[in-house]
């Protein structure tokens, strides 16, 4: 026999930069002459004390300082590497994934809500 996947739908944020998540909550704050946003509760700011900032990421091409974190209280891999571009992804649970654009691009598709659609996300 063969089986297909069933459709689900699911909940996602293409990330681009620090306060691009809406469940990240970052608020401005002010430091010197540039304004920068506070650490997400999501993805949060790159650090590391072993991949210097200023290295570029061999699966994105971008410098390192340009990349973000899963938080480890909200995220199923904790720690994980955000990409400029990558998807964050509501797991089932509540945490969240992130999957790079060709791979979410492949599981996943838009999803427009009709006046007769009942299905929540989950």
């Amino acid at each position: 026999m063969k089986y297909r996947k069933k459709p689900a739908l699911t909940e996602a944020t293409q990330w681009f930069k620090n306060g691009d998540h809406p469940e990240d909550h970052s608020k401005e704050i002010k430091q010197g002459l540039t304004p920068t946003l506070s650490e997400g509760k999501v993805v949060m700011h790159w650090r590391s004390l072993n991949i210097p900032g200023g290295r570029f990421c061999p699966l994105c091409g971008n410098v390192m300082h340009k990349h973000g974190v899963l938080n480890e209280d909200t995220a199923v891999n904790p720690e994980e590497v955000v990409c400029p571009g990558d998807y964050i992804v509501t797991h089932l649970k509540g945490k969240y994934y992130r999957l790079h654009p060709e791979e979410f691009e492949a599981m996943f598709e838009p999803y427009e809500q009709t006046p007769h659609s009942t299905t929540k996300a989950n």
